[in-house]
């Protein structure tokens, strides 16, 4: 196997994934709508906004055979739309044919944090259906502070290096206090270079630009197609927006529900679901090395093999070492898909033997890192949307460790570092502007929710619960391992939600593939 095509793969996987390792949500709630009654149809241009709706667009080619690219205008502050203005970045690639044209399909990765530009000039405009893409054109746009949408920036490259190495599994006072004050650092950066754009980066913010655009391409509804965080952002497009809500597919979905305590430790019990898949499927085979006696001596030696790295980092052919924390990000790096597996095995065997190099680029995989050292700004802007769409899990160190208990109780492999990891919106700079609650859409067009049965970073619970939140939800459940279900091998997912996007005829209820 091409190592370096398989971490492209896992990369792109990876850009719909929930960060919590990196102190994170997967996915965050917001402030409820404007007080406007849900039911009623929305005006057809918000009150203030009449001069970004009708900007013009100017599209050019992008570098990308077949792409156009474009820059879209919006108010920085949608409460103040005269005091200032954000650039987003926009791509499109026109429907092929044949048959005729439906509109436009918004794609989005999740995160939050991920390009969505990216993800469709590498797969989604030519990984999705031929006969989907033959009939929409495929549109992404980076959200405001991530990619190349004015992107939040925090730490540089050493920074976020030594950032990415501070143990997250502190054993004692003073390894508390290095860990707070990392987080304290990485806030503190967030301020210092992206202050004025800190503030504006919120999902209901984000799903306001969408409609903006969906007016400008023209399109009386949205038709979406949102992964992991972006099931989040599009039903809260639906909440703010219900009569125009087009087709709506939220896979790998959110629960808006939730408060950021409920939602770390519920996303910590979801990996520890994946990583039992994980041994379950590693045991059975005579070359596992987390042995072969059972998924429970498996566990014993994950955290065991975790342990030894706190004590002992391991060489990796570069500058830095193989710590526990890049260690145990480059495992949960893994849990993303099950075809990252027979990689994952090979890099704990190549690290029991003191080579570390195979877990690192599972990490730096994870965290987006560049060969020159250099990051992408996925982790940045993840903090910087989550710490504004939630209250913060947890106020102090205090308040950790009395959490992690229950955190190790939801996995008793990563459930401490989850737990500590949650601690890094405690002092973020910016107040949050969001709160948990239920999401009904009431009067929107039908929504199909996408859960994966073992998916790690949103566990089906969290899409059994949208599902039943929305008033027009379909719940399509996947019975399998991975992160997200859509293009992703199962013809009886995929023609369910081709037959959706294409005929506006959602799946059956309660129906389920494998």
């Amino acid at each position: 196997m091409d190592s370096r095509r398989s971490l492209r793969i896992l990369a792109t996987a990876l850009g719909t994934a929930g960060l919590l390792i990196s102190g994170c949500s997967s996915g965050s709630s917001t402030s409820a709508p404007p007080s406007a009654s849900a039911t009623s149809p929305a005006p057809s241009v918000p009150t203030g906004l009449k001069s970004y709706y009708a900007q013009q667009l100017k599209w050019r080619g992008c570098g990308v055979e077949g792409f156009q690219c474009t820059t879209m205008i919006a108010p920085l502050d949608y409460k103040k739309p005269d005091g200032g203005d954000i650039k987003l970045a926009v791509a499109r690639k026109k429907a092929t044919g044949p048959g005729k044209r439906i509109g436009s399909l918004l794609v989005n990765p999740g995160g939050p944090g991920g390009s969505a530009v990216e993800y469709l000039q590498s797969y989604a405009a030519v990984g999705y259906p031929a006969q989907v893409r033959a009939r929409y054109d495929m549109v992404a746009v980076d959200p405001r502070g991530v990619a190349r949408s004015e992107p939040v920036v925090c730490l540089t490259g050493p920074q976020m290096d030594a950032y990415t190495q501070v143990d997250q599994t502190p054993d004692d006072a003073r390894e508390v206090t290095t860990l707070n004050n990392s987080f304290k650092q990485f806030a503190g950066g967030c301020e210092e270079r992206s202050g004025e754009v800190l503030p504006h980066v919120s999902t209901v913010e984000t799903a306001r630009d969408m409609d903006m655009l969906r007016a400008l391409l023209g399109d009386e509804k949205l038709h979406y197609v949102g992964a992991s965080y972006g099931t989040f952002l599009g039903a809260t497009y639906a909440e703010l927006f219900p009569a125009r809500v087009g087709r709506l597919v939220l896979d790998g979905a959110m629960d808006p529900s939730l408060d950021a305590v409920e939602l770390n430790r519920e996303q910590t019990a979801g990996f520890e679901t994946a990583f039992q898949a994980f041994a379950a499927d590693c045991v059975e085979k005579k070359d596992c090395p987390l042995g072969t006696a059972s998924t429970a001596d498996a566990a014993t030696r994950m955290k065991r093999f975790f342990a030894d790295l706190d004590a002992r980092p391991i060489a990796t052919g570069d500058s830095r070492r193989l710590t526990e924390s890049l260690g145990t990000t480059g495992v949960i790096a893994a849990m993303y898909d099950e075809s990252a597996w027979p990689q994952l095995r090979e890099a704990l065997s190549a690290a029991q033997g003191g080579d570390g190099s195979g877990l690192l680029a599972l990490s730096d995989s994870y965290y987006e890192r560049r060969p020159n050292g250099t990051y992408a700004n996925l982790m940045f802007a993840n903090a910087a949307v989550n710490c504004l769409d939630l209250p913060p899990a947890f106020a102090g160190t205090k308040a950790v460790t009395r959490a992690v208990p229950g955190f190790e109780k939801a996995s008793p492999v990563f459930g401490e570092a989850f737990a500590w990891a949650a601690l890094n919106c405690a002092d973020w700079p910016v107040p949050p502007t969001g709160t948990p609650h239920r999401i009904e859409a009431k009067g929107a067009s039908p929504i199909v929710v996408v859960g994966t049965t073992r998916d790690p970073a949103t566990p089906y619970k969290w899409a059994q619960s949208l599902a039943g939140q929305l008033d027009s939800g379909t719940l399509l459940t996947y019975q399998g391992d991975g992160h997200t279900a859509y293009g992703r091998g199962s013809d009886c997912i995929d023609t369910a939600i081709n037959t959706y996007l294409l005929e506006g005829t959602p799946p059956t209820k309660g129906k389920k593939c494998s």
